[in-house]
């Protein structure tokens, strides 16, 4: 009887072949989903990076215009750290009328910023520029 019982116990003391390939083929794709997962991850981070960058790049060059009691140009173009900028300055209304009592005229600011990967971003803002002394 003991050797019964021990070709019993010696049978079932362990995984066969089968379970552990099973077993490390369902680690294998678990790990390559979470690579995937991570990846993604990486891509749209660098990528939000990448945006913030340029936002940040628009708002500093737009913070670097001249006051509103300095004449600004109609177009202005640069380059800041790789980003490629051009400003439009135009008259907010039509054919640049505004109220004869107005300390102010209206200007439309147009900014588009490319950033060395190419992406774009662009503004519309108003400003007012104070008019000149008469």
């Amino acid at each position: 009887m003991s050797g019964r019982i021990r070709s019993r116990l010696s049978a079932e003391g362990g995984f066969t072949m089968i379970e552990a390939v099973v077993a490390l083929a369902l680690v294998a794709i678990v790990l390559a989903a979470i690579g995937t997962l991570v990846a993604t991850n990486i891509r749209g981070a660098q990528a939000l990076d990448q945006h913030t960058a340029l936002i940040q790049t628009a708002r500093m060059i737009a913070s670097t215009l001249p006051r509103s009691g300095e004449p600004l140009p109609n177009d202005l173009a640069g380059e800041v750290s790789g980003y490629r900028w051009q400003m439009r300055a135009s008259p907010f209304f039509g054919g640049g009328a505004v109220l004869p009592e107005s300390r102010f005229i209206p200007q439309r600011i147009e900014l588009r910023v490319r950033s060395p990967s190419g992406a774009i971003v662009a503004f519309e803002t108003v400003r007012l520029q104070a008019r000149s002394a008469r």
